[in-house]
């Protein structure tokens, strides 16, 4: 298994792996994951430019040239009411084909683009992770995360 930027040539690969996880969850909780109907169309636009942004990880883990999960992780500012003094490294994006491999390929991502951010300043990770999608969420735990804030939702 091997850790690598992303290429150009793997946005099709990544459109599936993200199709795959908003499936997942919208299953969680569908009156906030629910996928839009162009959201394919979105997304490549999307995962198009972040390629191109310096301040932007995309990351692939590859076994045997496929593709076997993927990570995004942009480093930002953090909201100027907050100070964690140092910018901040923002995972979004991030799934793996398969659900029991979340403490090898999960981690290696994870922990790669922890490397990357820290030698660009940053100092703090922040990974978004449905309350639902317990193998993410024990890898984070076992990488020494802790929770941080949780998002309630109810149908107006």
């Amino acid at each position: 298994m091997a850790v690598r930027f992303a290429k150009a040539d793997d946005v099709e690969t990544l459109l599936k792996l993200a199709d795959q996880k908003r499936t997942e969850y919208e299953h969680y909780v569908p009156n906030f994951w629910r996928k839009a109907v162009d959201g394919l169309e979105k997304q490549r636009s999307f995962f198009q430019d972040v390629l191109t942004k310096p301040n932007v990880l995309v990351l692939v883990s590859e076994e045997n040239n496929l593709i076997d999960g993927f990570l995004i992780a942009s480093i930002v500012k953090a909201p100027p009411v907050y100070d964690p003094q140092s910018e901040v490294c923002m995972i979004d994006d991030f799934t793996v084909v398969d659900s029991t491999k979340w403490a090898t390929v999960g981690r290696d991502l994870l922990e790669e683009a922890r490397r990357q951010a820290a030698q660009r300043q940053a100092h703090l990770s922040v990974v978004v992770c449905g309350h639902k999608d317990e193998p993410k969420r024990e890898m984070l735990k076992a990488a020494g995360f802790g929770l941080a804030s949780e998002w309630y939702v109810n149908p107006l």
